[in-house]
């Protein structure tokens, strides 16, 4: 037997565009299922809008599979939503109460200026990734699978750090705006292996410097980041991107290098 459908109030931010003055629009949803997901249900609130001659609501979203960390929204003041490690759309509908009322905006921070509804410009994580984010190999044929041996702790924290989807969850819960988490996992994945060695230090400067210039806070070690990463990325990359900085700046100040 099927769980009873929901009937909800859904207070949703509406804004055309990124110049425009945003504001919240409440909508009435019926009949919704409680096995659908968070973004089937937007989808039902668009088919409903467009059914009365009115705008869709924009929304990121791609693989809805808790991948591509697209669907960057902040549901009752929380990014992605009540739920551990969830992305929006793994987030169902059973989660909610008949009659409740939704609050759905977009990721609130600084660096992330609205484009349109609950789209934000989210380029600025990409920026960071463009400061650091390779490694110096030689190309061609591949090398033997076991010619560079890595220990299973260090390749299984290389893993953890490179879970990250980079949705800017991290971002949105901490009241600094701090992309610290984000910084450190996407350095960690290079930086504790040995093929991302030669350019370690100097990705280390090039991810903070741009880090830094997008606009994005310190970290005062609050653990919203933490709490809100659909991935559990822990706070440990933070220290190790701190650790490989303040080396990097040392090594700098001792070649005398500006």
């Amino acid at each position: 037997m099927s769980e009873k459908s929901l009937n909800l109030n859904l207070r949703v931010w509406r804004q055309k565009d990124a110049a425009a003055p945003g504001e919240f629009v409440t909508y009435k949803l019926d009949n919704v299922s409680p096995d659908s997901s968070f973004l089937e249900m937007l989808d039902l609130l668009n088919e409903q809008l467009i059914d009365n001659g009115a705008e869709p609501v924009a929304f990121d979203h791609d693989c809805r599979e808790g991948i591509c960390g697209m669907c960057s929204l902040t549901i009752n003041g929380i990014p992605h939503g009540k739920g551990s490690m969830i992305t929006t759309c793994q987030l169902h509908m059973r989660k909610f109460e008949d009659g409740e009322t939704i609050t759905i905006e977009p990721f609130r921070a600084q660096p992330f200026p609205v484009m349109r509804d609950l789209v934000v410009d989210r380029e600025p994580l990409d920026k960071i990734i463009q400061a650091g984010g390779f490694i110096d190999q030689r190309i061609g044929s591949a090398q033997d699978a076991n010619a560079l041996p890595i220990s299973k702790e260090i390749a299984d924290k290389a893993m953890d750090a490179a879970a990250c989807i980079g949705c800017g969850a991290c971002v949105a819960a901490c009241p600094n705006a701090s992309a610290m988490l984000f910084t450190g996992a996407k350095m960690s994945q290079l930086n504790l292996l040995p093929q991302g060695q030669p350019e370690r230090y100097k990705r280390a400067i090039n991810m903070v410097g741009a880090m830094d210039a997008n606009g994005f806070g310190n970290c005062t070690n609050i653990g919203e980041c933490e709490a809100a990463c659909p991935k559990g990325i822990s706070l440990d990359f933070i220290a190790m991107m701190n650790r490989d900085y303040a080396v990097a700046k040392v090594k700098r100040f001792f070649s005398g290098a500006a």
